[in-house]
């Protein structure tokens, strides 16, 4: 049997990750009172990650590209618009986003607390996004502006409110899209690549480039600040790893050590799904055409396999790590979010000699749906 929670699934005022600490050992899956099947473990998370005929993405009331596709629409634009984001094609942006990053740590004044989420993060993925996509400085203040309403939107759960910041993100868009062509050479800035974009042979219609962009940009500045606070969060809270960074290592650890704290503190919180056909897990009968939640914090911190979900174990939880998600949906952006974080994690540490919590005010953790830091006081040494 399910068990069911009110309140959606997290009580005002509980912490998301303690919340689902607490249910997951003995309820796996739980119903909640927006009639949600929400998996929890690690185990029933990755079955129906994996299992994309069952457990369908197409669970928006609008489309979604390319995360709301299926089958074979979603694997015909994922091979049009993965290369933009392969490792190959975002080599060119690397210096990029190391002068973005080292140019706004020598900006941060030291001995004074900032938030490491909306001062460092949110400034960061703006224009660290802006460079790769070649969007104008200008929009800058607009996409910060956008970053903290569409938070506040996405916690007041109201859909008019929501259904707005998605029209004034769009609005931002169409002011960037106006006047390109596009433009396929591999100098050619990223929404001129994108424009150039075809599938069967076909351009993409304005609707669908709206709807990469809301993608790549809309969720990414927000979980980079997200990141951000995490990762921020965690080295200032241990030295030794921040020594261990400060000596010198390869980007893959790096890579690894970012990972891992994500993965201890996921600010993904998790992706809905939709059930094609009645689906038995472990018992619980799911009914066909049934909203489902995959829980990947929660996934992330299943004792089952991670056996103390807080201690650090880059190398020996990377295998089950699901921070980026899994199968035929895992995260486009990944390979882009490694790239920007571990950069600007490189330029705060070069640029600094310490990195400490504020000693005059305390982080405050983000509250459900969103998940990570709301703020993170730190202080540059």
């Amino acid at each position: 049997m399910s068990f069911h929670v009110p309140d959606g699934l997290v009580p005002a005022g509980r912490d998301l990750r303690a919340y689902t600490d607490e249910l997951r050992p003995d309820h796996p899956i739980v119903r909640n009172d927006r009639d949600e099947w929400v998996l929890l473990s690690h185990d029933l998370v990755r079955r129906a990650a994996l299992d994309a005929t069952t457990f369908s993405s197409a669970a928006s009331r609008f489309r979604q590209v390319p995360n709301g596709l299926d089958g074979d629409e979603h694997t015909g634009f994922r091979d049009a618009l993965d290369p933009l984001l392969s490792a190959e094609s975002l080599a060119r942006h690397v210096p990029v986003f190391e002068r973005v990053a080292t140019e706004l740590v020598a900006q941060l004044p030291t001995g004074a607390t900032l938030d490491a989420v909306g001062q460092i993060g949110a400034v960061f993925a703006v224009r660290a996004q802006s460079a790769w996509l070649g969007w104008p400085s200008s929009v800058e203040d607009r996409l910060l502006a956008w970053i903290g309403e569409n938070y506040a939107a996405t916690r007041s759960g109201n859909l008019a409110r929501t259904r707005q910041v998605a029209e004034d993100f769009d609005e931002i868009i169409r002011t960037v899209l106006a006047g390109r062509s596009p433009d396929a050479s591999a100098d050619a800035d990223v929404t001129d690549q994108l424009l150039a974009v075809t599938i069967d042979g076909t351009p993409l219609d304005h609707d669908d480039v709206v709807s990469v962009l809301r993608n790549w940009t809309g969720g990414d500045l927000g979980s980079i600040a997200l990141c951000t606070g995490v990762l921020v969060h965690g080295l200032a809270t241990s030295p030794a790893l921040q020594a261990r960074l400060r000596s010198g290592v390869s980007d893959a650890e790096v890579d690894a050590i970012c990972d891992e704290l994500l993965r201890r503190d996921s600010p993904f919180i998790g992706n809905r799904r939709v059930t094609t056909c009645p689906v038995d897990l472990d018992g619980v009968q799911i009914p066909a055409g049934a909203k489902v939640k995959l829980h990947w914090t929660s996934a992330n911190r299943d004792e089952q396999v991670f056996d103390d979900p807080d201690v650090l174990d880059a190398e020996g939880n990377a295998p089950h790590n699901l921070v980026y998600g899994i199968g035929k949906h895992v995260c486009p952006g990944r390979t882009l979010a490694t790239i920007e974080l571990r950069t600007l994690v490189r330029a705060l540490l070069a640029g600094t000699e310490t990195l400490e919590l504020a000693p005059d005010a305390e982080p405050v953790r983000e509250v459900a749906p969103v998940g990570g830091w709301a703020s993170v006081p730190v202080v540059l040494g």
